[in-house]
């Protein structure tokens, strides 16, 4: 008899950690545990399935139930864990059952932030944490003939609902807490966010507090804030979301100070035999040398490879992290790596930084205006983080700053680093270069 491992959500973290560690020990018994009704699905994508741009959710999901029994990989849907005995090894669901382990992964996720604000139990106001959520979003807007949206949180979320809703030619009003969208942007490069917004229709109403949700006269719903009230057909939380933890926490495994569950470089918590991946753990930043909870689904992917594969008995490290993202917003490109001054302060270094504009082409060709920013340590030159906004290139470049980081280059040699020229991409001195060399001086 092989030995069991019994995994405790099925999203990136979790179907990867399944697949991984059968694929290298096939004696093992695997077992998913999920909580909802989809396993092994994209969360990501879930704005443009709404907006839809992707119109089957069937498109969302990687790997059906079916998919996993083929090889050997039980799932259980609609099974949420309410225990887990780490005494004797067992885990006890909702419906009473006890699944044994012998293995133990923990991949449970994130919860949505819900504002304290009355009204956020009301119909027509969701929170977007997974495809279920996205479904349920999306067939109210069908059902109401939803003409305007209102979004409360100005994050990467609420952003890319209003571009997707846009596409489904329905009006957003965004309400949010700072004078500018994406608050982890300098502001410099937000105020482009927030003109590309506007050129679109999307309403942006900045520095405001929501205060309550309740039912609208020319519509279903209405937000009051303390620059007054917008109404809508739907009402959608969108102001972050943190690690669901609360079941590690329940067995006594150690809690990082970001909240989310603490882990080695191999995905191993603080009790035997008991893992972690996904959106409910750390991950360790090389760039701030700390531990540190950004909920992204690559790492989630990397990270549950990384737990199957030294649960299936051969032996591999996770080592980190950058902190690159990105996401879309209607023409642009934003994109961030590393740290930001505030965190770099925090870590210990003496942060300066620079803002750079330029074309993403040469300028014989015209101008594709992009906006990037590096931080670099001020006594070492080393470089920290970079953000970067343009209708073009601005992906592209902070993934080469991301390589930058993560092989700890410092501003000189980024100033001359070799980058692929051609004048359909770039001039001969790249922004990445000028910038470099800006800093530099400074």
């Amino acid at each position: 008899m092989g030995k069991n491992l019994v995994i405790i959500g099925g999203g990136a973290g979790g179907a990867s950690t399944a697949a991984e560690a059968k694929r290298n020990n096939p004696s093992l018994n695997v077992t998913i545990l999920q909580t909802g009704k989809f396993v092994s699905y994209a969360s990501c994508p879930t704005p443009y399935y709404i907006g839809d741009i992707i119109k089957d959710a069937n498109r969302l999901v990687a790997r059906t139930p079916e998919k996993f029994r083929e090889t050997g990989i039980d799932v259980q849907l609609n099974t949420p864990v309410i225990n887990v005995d780490t005494k004797t090894g067992f885990v006890e669901t909702k419906d009473s059952r006890r699944f044994p382990y012998d293995f133990l992964m923990m991949s449970t996720g994130t919860s949505a932030i819900v504002p304290d604000i009355a009204g956020k139990d009301l119909p027509g106001v969701f929170s977007l944490r997974n495809l279920e959520d996205a479904i349920q979003i999306k067939a109210w807007l069908r059902d109401k003939n939803a003409k305007r949206v209102i979004i409360i949180g100005g994050g990467f979320i609420g952003l890319e609902m209003s571009e997707a809703l846009h596409a489904a030619n329905i009006k957003t009003t965004i309400i949010h807490k700072d004078s500018l969208p994406a608050n982890r942007w300098d502001a410099s490069l937000s105020a482009t966010m927030l003109e590309e917004l506007q050129t679109n229709g999307v309403e942006f109403v900045g520095n405001a507090q929501a205060n309550t949700i309740a039912k609208g006269t020319s519509a279903p719903l209405k937000v009051t804030t303390d620059k007054g009230f917008w109404e809508g057909d739907l009402v959608l939380l969108a102001v972050g979301v943190r690690p669901d933890a609360r079941l590690a926490k329940s067995i006594g495994l150690n809690i990082g100070k970001t909240g989310a569950i603490a882990v080695n470089f191999a995905q191993q918590t603080s009790l035997e035999n008991v893992y972690a991946a996904g959106d409910c753990c750390e991950s360790f930043h090389k760039v701030s040398r700390r531990w540190v909870n950004i909920p992204l689904g690559d790492i989630a992917n990397k990270q549950g490879r990384v737990a199957g594969r030294n649960i299936g008995g051969k032996h591999l490290t996770f080592d980190g992290i950058v902190g690159a993202q990105s996401f879309r917003l209607f023409n642009l490109e934003c994109a961030a790596t590393g740290l930001s001054e505030k965190e770099a302060l925090d870590a210990g270094y003496t942060p300066v930084s620079n803002i750079t504009w330029g074309s993403a082409m040469a300028p014989a060709l015209g101008m594709r205006k992009i906006g990037l920013k590096l931080i670099a340590d001020k006594s070492s030159g080393k470089l920290l983080g970079a953000q970067a906004v343009g209708v073009a290139g601005a992906v592209g470049r902070i993934n080469a700053l991301s390589v930058a980081l993560w092989t700890g280059l410092d501003i000189d040699q980024i100033g001359y680093l070799d980058l692929a020229y051609a004048p359909p991409f770039s001039a001969a001195w790249d922004i990445i270069h000028n910038a470099a060399q800006a800093l530099r001086r400074m």
